[in-house]
């Protein structure tokens, strides 16, 4: 396992978030869900991040989620939970709150409805930072956030807060990847998103990938992970070729609808999206099914 004060690296799954039709959380499902993924060799799990439908859950469900992931994963891999809020109060108290249940790291997002200014953006992430000592990944989503976090946002923190070490930019632009890493003098360590071909990014550097894909293609994630730390990239490129295609379904249809189905189609009993997303319909279907027959994942 990799310590709250290690280096983070490799596949580390965005996980689902089962939830019944009276809003429970199914604990025994996500359980399953991890002691499968531990099982087939990832690195690390993330719980709350984009795949588990974070901005449709109350913080009762958050905290639930966060708890269960963190007792079942037991130790054996880091758990890096999303937090999530518009205001930096709750930002802050949810990041506490994780340290409490027992995450090992933070995966942090500004959810913003108004544009934020890039100092305002830059305080909420250093208070997250300051409220407890676990190291903390960025989470910037450009396609899906009010408020980007720029390159001179992310030169000030890592300079005003040492535990911010990581950033998941899940924008297309893998160049702007490579611009982070120079502009941070190396200080900011760079995670891959669905956006991203990984071999691409591990090429240039980054440390691995978190992502929906990879709790429905584990195994194949991890071997891929393994081809490109080995600098096998000939190999590589051949193992990426069919798990892109993958990531292109969610062009297509929702993310949520998508892991989940797929998921589903495993057998694992995680549900439908959270309303009013619509799951995925029986074209849908169809195409997910016949993307993990190519991979070998059903």
């Amino acid at each position: 396992m990799v310590s709250k004060g290690g280096e983070w690296h490799g596949v580390m799954p965005y996980l689902v978030s089962p939830i019944d039709e009276r809003g429970r959380v199914k604990r025994a499902v996500l359980t399953d869900l991890v002691e499968h993924l531990i099982g087939q060799g990832v690195h690390g799990l993330t719980p709350l991040g984009s795949t588990g439908e974070f901005a449709y859950l109350n913080r009762h469900q958050k905290a639930e989620i966060i708890a269960t992931v963190v007792e079942a994963a037991r130790g054996r891999v880091p758990v890096i939970a999303g937090i999530a809020a518009t205001t930096t109060g709750e930002a802050v108290a949810m990041a506490k709150e994780a340290e409490e249940l027992g995450a090992d790291g933070i995966l942090a997002v500004l959810e913003a409805y108004f544009p934020i200014a890039e100092d305002g953006v830059a305080d909420y992430f250093e208070a997250v930072a300051a409220a407890t000592p676990l190291p903390v990944c960025i989470y910037t989503n450009p396609n899906f956030q009010r408020s980007d976090v720029s390159i001179p946002v992310l030169k000030r923190l890592v300079r005003s807060s040492p535990t911010i070490r990581y950033i998941k930019d899940a924008s297309t632009n893998t160049g702007r990847l490579l611009s982070i890493m120079t502009a941070t003098e190396g200080r900011m360590k760079v995670f891959a998103a669905s956006a991203h071909i990984p071999v691409c990014v591990m090429l240039i550097g980054g440390l691995g990938w978190m992502a929906g894909p990879a709790c429905i293609v584990a195994p194949q994630s991890v071997e891929l992970y393994e081809l490109c730390r080995a600098g096998k990239w000939e190999e590589a490129m051949e193992k990426q070729r069919p798990l892109w295609a993958i990531n292109q379904i969610f062009a297509k249809y929702g993310l949520a609808a998508c892991i989940k189905g797929a998921l589903e189609l495993q057998g694992f009993d995680v549900g439908p999206p959270l309303a009013p997303q619509a799951p995925l319909d029986e074209a849908g279907r169809r195409e997910v099914r016949a993307a993990l027959e190519i991979v070998g994942a059903i």
